[in-house]
């Protein structure tokens, strides 16, 4: 059993910070994944919290899980409205150009039997914002503030790549892979409103493979 990071918990919600490399469904090939895990997060409920929206396997932080049905469908209708308030961090492999800006790139999915599936970005295809800003510098790399408006799929990382020119460190689809074991993403913070009460916040701290990059962050020690 993983020992979850527990970010926020009430009786309709639970936020935990999820591990980079688990994938919310059981994969193909077999192997472990947040289905597993479900059950020993019911902590005394009747039901098995259920994910509101989905984070890549290697991206690591704040999953929101719905308590109930009713739940679900309010905190669904939230992300669908774009009144949840998301943020990444994630590093560039690259020097970014510029210090703050939105990159506005609708994207669609193409697949291929050498490539298999990946998005693109296509003027056709469904609108995609991200809104970015550059939290810290070093040579050759970039950490940056990732706002997604949208919620498309693998959006931060093609958005990296077509709007700030380069990659994610790690990312063995748009990028070369090289750098890292996992692509480097992290959900940091996760604000949900909620009608009649207090919003749903929760932050998951930089895991260990992020710190090891060695950034100066400008809140260090703050």
């Amino acid at each position: 059993m993983i020992d979850f990071s527990i970010l926020f918990e009430d009786g309709e919600a639970l936020v935990i910070d999820k591990p980079a490399g688990l994938p919310l469904d059981r994969p193909r090939a077999g192997g472990d994944s947040l289905e597993n895990h479900l059950d020993a997060l019911r902590f005394g409920f009747q039901r098995e919290p259920f994910p509101v929206h989905r984070l890549d396997r290697d991206t690591s932080g704040c999953l929101l899980l719905a308590r109930n049905p009713k739940a679900l469908k309010r905190f669904s209708a939230a992300f669908e409205a774009r009144e949840v308030e998301k943020v990444y961090l994630g590093i560039v492999a690259g020097e970014v150009t510029g210090e703050k800006g939105t990159i506005d790139l609708a994207l669609s999915k193409v697949s291929s039997a050498e490539k298999g599936w990946r998005m693109i970005p296509a003027r056709k295809g469904k609108p995609a914002l991200t809104h970015w800003r550059v939290v810290a510098r070093k040579p050759g790399l970039t950490l940056v503030e990732f706002r997604p408006e949208t919620g498309r799929t693998h959006q931060i990382r093609i958005h990296a790549l077509a709007g700030l020119g380069h990659a994610l460190v790690g990312d063995p689809v748009y990028g070369d892979g090289k750098g890292a074991w996992r692509t480097m993403l992290h959900a940091s913070d996760l604000v949900v409103p909620r009608a009649g009460k207090a919003p749903i916040v929760a932050h998951a701290p930089l895991p260990l493979d992020f710190d090891a990059f060695g950034f100066e962050l400008p809140d260090a020690g703050a």
